[in-house]
């Protein structure tokens, strides 16, 4: 346990499914899992309301087989139930370190996990519960992304943490060039502008408009999520 001050009263995480599998071709890496969710205990007993979306890109991409021929709306209601599949791991994982966990799904399986009510996820979280937001926003075409930036706008968080195995945000790719510049803070516009791969540009657009600030960082580093909680300087920050 850290002894800073943390910066945040309410956060949501959003994890993609890909950080689930470490070196692994797909799936889910059942050391990296667990220590995600010791990770995110010790964000949730220092007190910080911590709510998770998680994608699915582990198990099932659409969009990739939609692009293979598939019909679209299929593949991408095949994706929000891999999302579903990840949500379910990281809750046993989560519990097995006796913080409790609740999923809550945008499409209804009520045989594993709640409905998704705005309301009661404010409550679950107000309980010390982390909420698992899966199936992304219910609907094809949208993204992940731009579901944990809906989330975290309804839920009301401080900020949405975009968790990445890069250290935040470059100028340009840093697999394609060993001098890309890492940015301390960024804008939404100019991440818009100059197309820096942050989020998809709805997910950006609705933090740009509702004024959350976006937080990118590396999850792979040891302690990144709990260090996000007390250091300004981990990651990119971007803001207004």
């Amino acid at each position: 346990m850290t002894d800073a001050p943390v910066l945040y009263r309410r956060v949501l995480l959003k994890l993609s499914g890909e950080a689930l599998m470490g070196e692994a071709d797909y799936g889910i890496d059942p050391v990296l899992i667990k220590r995600i969710a010791a990770e995110v205990a010790e964000v949730s007993r220092l007190g910080v309301e911590v709510a998770i979306v998680i994608g699915g890109g582990n198990i099932f991409r659409g969009a990739g087989l939609a692009g293979a021929g598939m019909d679209r709306v299929t593949g991408d209601y095949m994706g929000m139930l891999a999302t579903v599949m990840n949500a379910l791991a990281l809750q046993d994982a989560l519990e097995s370190t006796q913080v409790y966990a609740r999923v809550m799904s945008a499409i209804q399986i009520h045989e594993v996990c709640e409905d998704y009510i705005r309301r009661r996820a404010v409550r679950h979280l107000e309980k010390g519960r982390v909420v698992i937001l899966a199936a992304g926003t219910g609907n094809p075409f949208f993204t992940t992304d731009t579901a944990a930036s809906l989330r975290a706008i309804e839920i009301g968080a401080d900020v949405l943490l975009k968790a990445t195995k890069v250290s935040g945000v470059y100028d340009s790719d840093p697999k394609e060039n060993s001098e890309a510049a890492l940015y301390d803070t960024v804008s939404f516009d100019q991440v818009l502008m100059d197309k820096l791969n942050v989020m998809d540009a709805t997910a950006v657009v609705m933090c740009r408009d509702n004024h959350l600030p976006l937080r990118v960082f590396n999850m792979t580093e040891e302690r990144a999520l709990v260090r996000a909680m007390t250091d300004e300087n981990v990651g990119t920050l971007v803001t207004l």
